[in-house]
């Protein structure tokens, strides 16, 4: 696979369910295919906060397709960690005004920005799955699935 990045930054709200289930799927696929990059994540909405726990929904999830979500994982807000940012050099945001509040809070240069839909080929937002149940969420992790594995088929 000829996939130019080292470093991946997935971005929502408040990392604490998309971002987090993006990040599990990244490391979950770089892993089977014995890829080195690096995946993190954070939130850049004005309510993300330092050491929130992940959403339980968001783990169980998960669990049911085999990915394990770290039970001390806890959010971090991007606008505090500008350094996070810049050590990407790949960055996947979950909706396009995610994307938007980056380039509104940061000066980025030299970095692939992509919505998840965007790096499938596709278009639109990945919804917040919060107060949607189990449902809301399997919808979220199926959508976000899909996206990556779209999205690496352009690198093989």
């Amino acid at each position: 696979m000829n996939f130019p990045y080292s470093h991946i930054l997935v971005v929502c709200s408040v990392n604490v369910a998309r971002s987090r289930m993006s990040e599990g799927f990244l490391r979950d696929f770089f892993s089977r295919n014995g890829m080195d990059v690096s995946v993190s994540s954070g939130g850049i909405a004005s309510n993300a906060r330092d050491g929130m726990l992940i959403s339980l929904d968001a783990k169980l999830v998960m669990k049911e397709i085999g990915i394990h979500l770290s039970d001390d994982s806890l959010s971090v807000d991007l606008k505090k960690h500008p350094e996070i940012m810049q050590e990407a050099d790949l960055i996947l945001t979950l909706t396009e005004k995610h994307k938007e509040e980056i380039y509104d809070h940061f000066k980025l240069e030299n970095k692939a920005i992509f919505t998840l839909r965007e790096f499938a080929g596709e278009n639109g937002d990945i919804e917040d799955p919060s107060m949607k149940g189990f449902v809301g969420f399997r919808k979220a992790r199926d959508e976000i699935e899909h996206c990556i594995i779209e999205g690496m088929k352009r690198f093989e």
